[in-house]
């Protein structure tokens, strides 16, 4: 089914989890927290998104996604402890806030590309990593993601 293995849906369907957790979280309460019931889900379901997608190797070996997956587990982990850390420090409470989201919009880097490359099938709407409509996707994913950030930091400030 378009090209993926059973092993690459089953890191598709973790990733929807920790996407949709992700997503949900930012769109109720403008803030993802680890310290929440559908904070835990999205770290530990981001976390087996990242290691599962450390054995997908579809390009020929390691590549910027699997960079990415790195990079994600960095931030996540940095956005933890910032937040362990935070108490009543409104400074520290807005840093992990904005790494959790920076994470969610990690997401959609693979995701565009992976996707885009399948659909719809025998005619994609992108070539590959390269492609220049995945560079334009991402940007406004970026933006969206960059104004987002700047709400977060206001409510947080409020």
């Amino acid at each position: 089914m378009l090209g993926i293995t059973p092993f690459g849906m089953f890191h598709t369907l973790i990733s929807l989890v920790s996407l949709s957790a992700g997503l949900y979280a930012l769109l109720r309460r403008c803030e993802l927290r680890a310290d929440t019931t559908l904070g835990r889900v999205y770290v530990l379901f981001t976390i087996a998104s990242c290691v599962t997608g450390f054995f997908i190797v579809r390009h020929g070996g390691f590549s910027q996604a699997h960079a990415l997956g790195i990079v994600t587990l960095v931030v996540l982990l940095a956005s933890w402890q910032i937040q362990r850390s935070a108490g009543a420090n409104r400074l520290r409470r807005t840093l992990a806030a904005l790494g959790f989201t920076t994470t969610v919009f990690f997401h959609f880097i693979p995701g565009f590309n992976e996707t885009l490359t399948r659909v719809p099938a025998g005619n994609p709407l992108l070539t590959g990593p390269e492609d220049p409509k995945l560079f334009m996707l991402v940007g406004i994913a970026f933006a969206v993601f960059a104004v987002l950030g700047v709400f977060q930091v206001q409510r947080l400030y409020r």
